[in-house]
């Protein structure tokens, strides 16, 4: 039994040893993370069969490391520049690309107005050949004619995805509009220099009431039919009524035709020249009453008297 008063502490020297031994170890276990880390290893490439050294590495696990970090990095900038500064993000599904929207729409709006173009220009045939026929034009093209075929737009099945597409295109507001350019229509025709046809005696004259929207010349036999102006050839043919005719479009809704004739000089789409011979009078046609060459001159779709401007 020890003296009274006196205790000796064995728990408190025990315990810091044992903290003392665990810093120890944690110690040397990062002094050894570190020199594994930083320790030098060599990657040799060597022939299988010869043994030869081809090449040969000398590489740390930190070097590697770093390596690989820095592809990666490098990766994912050049992954998010692509996608964002070039145009490999269309490729992209559900990518918005407002370039591509705003060409669209432009396209729809050429696609009409071509379509609105296409059906004028039905419109302005057809009245050619009532002119030729002797027929008043129209200013719409009869139901008739249309083409039966054809589907309107509106008749259309719409997808879900066309539908959001129409409405984020009508949400983007006005944009840049093409529209077509159009020559600005002369004042009057008596700013120009018309050629006369022929020469000759006028036997039957302009009598719209009487639907005789031009005048009959009587010349000499085989006389040459001259363009009146410049223009292109836009019709150039036979008709039963007419016999040979040919047609000129010219600058600003002039129309020039020429009927009952023997001979046909040139073809549609040709090119002529003012005075330009472009056939040969006769007597073709069941309208005809002899040789002569019934003119007409038409000005933005309706006839005029060529008396009024050309000398015969």
């Amino acid at each position: 039994m020890g003296r009274p008063g006196i205790f000796i502490n064995f728990t408190g020297s025990i315990n810091k040893q044992y903290r003392t031994r665990i810093m120890t170890r944690k110690k040397k276990t990062k002094r050894h993370f570190l020199h594994k880390l930083h320790a030098k290893y060599r990657l040799v490439l060597m022939n299988d069969d010869t043994l030869e050294e081809k090449l040969s590495f000398r590489l740390t696990r930190f070097n590697v490391f770093v390596f690989f970090g820095t592809l990666g990095i490098f990766l994912v900038v050049a992954t998010i520049y692509l996608i964002a500064f070039t145009p490999l993000r269309e490729y992209i599904p559900g990518y918005a690309d407002f370039n591509t929207r705003e060409v669209l729409r432009e396209l729809i709006i050429r696609a009409d107005s071509l379509e609105r173009d296409l059906r004028q220009k039905d419109l302005y045939i057809h009245n050619i050949r009532n002119i030729i026929e002797g027929r008043e034009p129209e200013e719409v093209m009869p139901v008739s004619l249309l083409s039966q075929d054809a589907i309107e737009m509106d008749a259309l099945p719409r997808s879900r995805e066309d539908s959001i597409l129409r409405a984020e295109i009508e949400a983007m507001g006005q944009g840049p509009v093409w529209v077509a350019q159009e020559l600005s229509p002369i004042q009057s025709i008596n700013q120009y220099s018309f050629f006369p046809p022929v020469k000759g005696v006028i036997t039957n004259p302009y009598d719209p009431a009487n639907q005789h929207f031009g005048i009959d010349i009587v010349t000499e036999p085989n006389e040459a039919v001259k363009a009146t102006l410049d223009g292109t050839v836009i019709l150039s043919s036979w008709t039963l009524e007419t016999g040979y005719t040919i047609g000129i479009q010219h600058t600003n809704n002039l129309l020039s035709v020429y009927k009952h004739n023997s001979v046909l000089l040139k073809e549609q789409g040709n090119l002529v020249k003012a005075g330009e011979a472009i056939a040969i009078i006769g007597d073709t046609g069941l309208y005809s009453t002899g040789t002569h060459l019934h003119f007409e001159l038409w000005f933005n779709g309706n006839p005029v008297n060529p008396v009024d401007y050309i000398i015969f």
